[in-house]
């Protein structure tokens, strides 16, 4: 498996289901120039995982937006599945409150396209994209079906991705928003070092 990280996310043209309403012809493109995009796949709706993921980023949904990041969900389920699963109750183990787009890919070719498909169980793995303005994958992480994500890491990257895209300088190992940073030569090294 090759990583997209340094190459322009593949574009796609789905239906979502967002506030309970399908959309048709759901695109990357649309965000091109306006948004950074946070795009994540989990592996089938109404499992075990997946709906704590679904709700750890809707209840992070408006730290992503400050950042002006669009969140978009993806897995290998229909749009009917994604709508059943939006009006299920959290309690019930349902994703209900979940504002953000779900698409839906039951051809695969997204999950395929992101290389996250698990060809022979027809299913995404944890895969999470955070993609710029200019529609270039900057980060890539995926884990394995049982293995969920930290959603606080995923901020934290975008918010690193966003100051190197502001300020022209590096971040270190465990960077965290307001930590110090680094100009990227051997001297800002070893000013950094000397701190």
């Amino acid at each position: 498996m090759s990583t997209l990280v340094g190459k322009k996310a593949p574009d796609f043209n789905v239906t979502a289901v967002k506030n309970g309403e399908f959309i048709e012809g759901f695109n990357l493109n649309q965000f091109h120039g306006k948004k950074h995009v946070v795009l994540f796949f989990y592996p089938l709706d109404f499992t075990f995982v997946c709906p704590t993921e679904l709700h750890e980023f809707q209840d992070k949904l408006g730290e992503f937006e400050r950042l002006g990041a669009e969140v978009i969900a993806c897995s290998t389920d229909s749009h009917f599945s994604h709508l059943a699963w939006l009006n299920t109750p959290r309690k019930q183990g349902g994703i209900e409150g979940v504002t953000y787009p779900l698409i839906a890919d039951m051809n695969k070719t997204v999950s395929r396209d992101y290389g996250v498909l698990l060809e022979d169980a027809g299913i995404a793995l944890r895969g999470t994209f955070i993609i710029d303005k200019d529609g270039l994958v900057q980060s890539e992480v995926v884990n394995n079906t049982s293995l969920g994500r930290n959603i606080d890491d995923t901020l934290r990257t975008l918010k690193a991705l966003q100051f190197t895209e502001e300020h022209g300088e590096v971040c270190p190992a465990n960077w965290n928003e307001g930590d110090a940073t680094m100009k990227p030569t051997q001297n800002g090294l070893k000013e950094y070092f000397a701190k």
